[in-house]
């Protein structure tokens, strides 16, 4: 099954991921933050784990990407999302739990777009449950549309849920400014 129910170890995969990586990237001003479904609770998912490294200096990215390097991960471009950096795991490199637990992996400025896109539909989403109800009932559809594969399941996903996630990003914003 492509999508999963809740699963609570879903926070304890992703506090195992961030220890290694601060550590990783320790003295550097950054933060880590889990986005993505499984990091909302009670809502179903892929079971992989979503995380955007913060940083706050543009100088720090280069000095990031160095240290991801070392740690088995490389640069994967932006994927066609301006702000937005991907990192993948080097297939040769092994690290218990950074290749034991799936993630993806992105490193965004503080002021990136897409970050504030993450967080907000993410801090909606766990405030509000009829809204976690509504998302995870197309999610369930669109996986069955896909028959539970992978690759189709992200691009009608693209399609199928993009104005679904622009109104929660909306209604966010509305409540940020109220």
């Amino acid at each position: 099954m492509l999508i999963q129910p809740y699963q609570p170890s879903w926070a304890d995969d992703f506090m195992q991921l961030r220890e290694i990586l601060v550590r990783a990237l320790h003295p550097l001003k950054i933060d880590i933050e889990h986005v993505g479904s499984t990091a909302v609770p009670g809502l179903a998912a892929k079971p992989i784990i979503d995380m955007d490294i913060v940083f706050y200096e543009s100088a720090h990215f280069d000095e990031i990407k160095a240290r991801l390097d070392k740690t088995g991960y490389y640069h994967h471009g932006n994927q066609g999302i301006p702000d937005r950096e991907v990192f993948k795991r080097r297939a040769f490199v092994w690290y218990e739990v950074l290749d034991s637990i799936p993630h993806h992996l992105y490193v965004c400025s503080s002021k990136s777009e897409e970050l504030q896109r993450h967080l907000l539909f993410r801090d909606y989403l766990r405030k509000h449950p009829d809204t976690i109800m509504a998302y995870q009932i197309l999610k369930y559809d669109i996986a069955e549309q896909a028959a539970h594969d992978r690759k189709t399941y992200a691009q009608l996903k693209e399609s199928m849920a993009k104005s679904f996630i622009q109104t929660v990003i909306d209604k966010a914003k509305t409540t940020l400014t109220n």
